[in-house]
């Protein structure tokens, strides 16, 4: 996903981590902020960085925010202007819209409008939505020294019902297998059918990959974007 374009607006600790993230990732990132400091900080690491109100519809249109791949809203002392720069985001048919909440009833009100994705406000769910802003495929990543992860990948379609040797893991893409994940259809204490994950143990060679397993992996994290890109 090079050619990614993301718009961060709010760029208080959280929002200015998933801005400086997502370029480090080699993604374009208009930062949007109305504070002229906060501008300034983020100024060197993205491709924009301006200074402006998110609560002005014609200011968002005059920066094209609905051509962008996905907006991120972090703003976190003003929960107004938040619901504000969403509405006008909405407006706007902005693809993908990823808002802030900074507890259970503004997570509330944002589901009440229609916002899908909501995010929590802490430095490490910011490296980790950056990592899944750029490979949708990634559910969880914990970062390692030295450009290594270990991240939870959602089965992509090229490895379907293939087996463990078939996809050689390491031999093609120089990653190890930590685990899979595997949904089981089970019986909730209310009766109804459910489906619960669990950790399959030891994979063997033989065992095959379906389409709702997560595959655990440790690698670089250009190794893991490779097999995904190859892969999805």
């Amino acid at each position: 996903m090079k050619n990614s374009r993301f718009a961060v607006i709010g760029l208080g600790q959280f929002g200015n981590v998933i801005a400086k993230k997502l370029s480090e990732r080699g993604a374009e990132v208009i930062a949007i902020d109305n504070s002229e400091s906060n501008i300034e900080d983020i100024s060197d690491d993205v491709a924009l960085a301006i200074c402006m109100d998110a609560t002005d519809k014609k200011a968002l249109m005059a920066q094209n925010i609905q051509d962008v791949d996905a907006v991120i809203i972090c703003i976190g002392e003003d929960f107004e202007a938040l619901l504000l720069s969403t509405v006008y985001c909405q407006e706007l048919k902005v693809k993908r819209i990823i808002s802030r909440a900074n507890d259970a009833q503004q997570r509330r009100i944002l589901e009440k409008m229609g916002v899908e994705e909501i995010l929590s406000p802490e430095d490490e769910v910011g490296k980790v939505v950056a990592e899944r802003l750029m490979n949708p495929s990634v559910v969880s990543v914990l970062q390692l020294p030295d450009d290594y992860e270990i991240a939870e990948v959602k089965a992509p379609k090229g490895v379907l019902n293939r087996s463990l040797q078939d996809i050689d893991l390491r031999g093609k893409y120089k990653l190890n297998l930590v685990t899979i994940k595997r949904e089981y259809e089970v019986k909730s204490e209310e009766g109804e059918n459910v489906f619960d994950q669990h950790i399959i143990g030891v994979p063997t060679p033989e065992t095959i990959i379906y389409e709702t397993d997560t595959i655990v992996v440790f690698g670089t994290t250009k190794d893991i974007g490779r097999f995904i890109d190859i892969n999805q």
